[in-house]
């Protein structure tokens, strides 16, 4: 989807159009969750704090997050993609992966189609990506946002990877490039230079898997039923908080809201570990991790304070807590065998 928590803030305040919006915090110390068109053309971005985002566009209109209505319009499109397949893997509210290979159109149309119903249906825009693999699609569905799609066949993935820069693999993110940058790595053709002895060397598994994805090679299937790997929350004070006492009622009461969402949405799934998360008053950031089978307030204030120590007092800005869950295909395979 096009900006899709923005798209729908100006779906539901036609006076919104054509101005810069910035969906997420409400005040200075809050982070964007997305920002429109109109936004990006001043640097605005989601994950951004606001207050970076307001200097970039002082006349930026913020809205607040409601994600209830984000999730029932989610909800709308996802049943529009299952009019046309049930090999649906979503990736968050607004993208998802959709294997079409068993119809007999062509992925093109189809694509098309369901675009146009998505904006018949939700008045929202949809872009889309179309090729053999995920990786591709993926990549191939940025290229004429907003409202458009781009096709990779098969025949033309060599020069479409090789001209691509390496930013544009998943998994290569900012650490990733400044590794490759003084080894001459720009661009995927860059990457193609060197074997896969050189790479496992300098990078292990995660070289070898980059010589398949340089060259746009990904094996990973659509998956319809992804599993929740963990379940978070966090929140960003209105003020700094400078000492560790003042940390524990929030910690306290974010606890009640994850266990009342662990019984109500994730009551089956068995905890693997408990998280603790800050981030401080200069944006550094730690996560404390403990194994543990149930939300236990006395562990995660243990936690709380393993994290607050490695910021050398720093002051508070986020706070979040959190649980990761054990796989259920492990859980049956260790079951099994004892």
């Amino acid at each position: 989807m096009d900006c899709f928590y923005a798209a729908i803030e100006e779906r539901e305040d036609p006076s919104l159009r054509g101005k810069p919006v910035g969906v997420g915090g409400s005040e200075r110390r809050g982070v964007l969750t997305t920002a429109n068109y109109e936004a990006r053309k001043y640097g605005c971005r989601s994950a951004m704090p606001v207050f970076k985002a307001l200097a970039l566009c002082p006349h930026l209109v913020l809205v607040p997050v409601r994600f209830d209505l984000y999730r029932a319009v989610s909800s709308q499109i996802r049943v529009i993609f299952g009019r046309f397949t049930d090999l649906i893997e979503p990736l968050s509210l607004d993208e998802a992966y959709l294997d079409v290979s068993h119809l007999q159109s062509s992925g093109a149309a189809i694509a098309r189609e369901i675009r146009a119903q998505i904006f018949e249906e939700t008045g929202l825009t949809a872009s889309a990506g179309i090729s053999t693999n995920k990786l591709i699609a993926k990549i191939a569905s940025d290229w004429h946002k907003p409202n458009g799609q781009k096709q990779v066949t098969e025949e033309e993935i060599p020069a479409f990877m090789a001209g691509l820069p390496v930013g544009r693999i998943w998994g290569v993110g900012k650490k990733m490039r400044e590794k490759l940058t003084p080894l001459g790595i720009e661009t995927c053709a860059d990457l193609q230079k060197l074997d896969q002895i050189e790479l496992s060397q300098r990078f292990g598994k995660w070289g070898i898997e980059l010589w398949h994805l340089c060259r746009g090679v990904d094996e990973r299937p659509v998956t319809p039923d992804r599993t929740r790997k963990s379940l978070s929350s966090e929140t960003t004070f209105s003020e700094n908080i400078g000492d560790l006492p003042a940390l524990i009622q929030p910690l306290r009461t974010m606890l009640d809201g994850l266990a009342e969402d662990l019984a109500k949405s994730h009551p089956d799934r068995v905890i693997r570990s408990l998280v603790v998360k800050l981030k401080f008053a200069d944006f550094h950031r730690t996560t404390a991790e403990r194994a543990g089978h149930r939300v236990e307030p006395a562990v995660f204030e243990d936690l709380l304070t393993e994290a607050w120590k490695r910021g050398a007092q720093r002051a508070v800005r986020l706070l979040g807590v959190g649980v990761r869950f054990e796989d259920p295909k492990e859980s049956e395979q260790m079951e099994f065998f004892c």
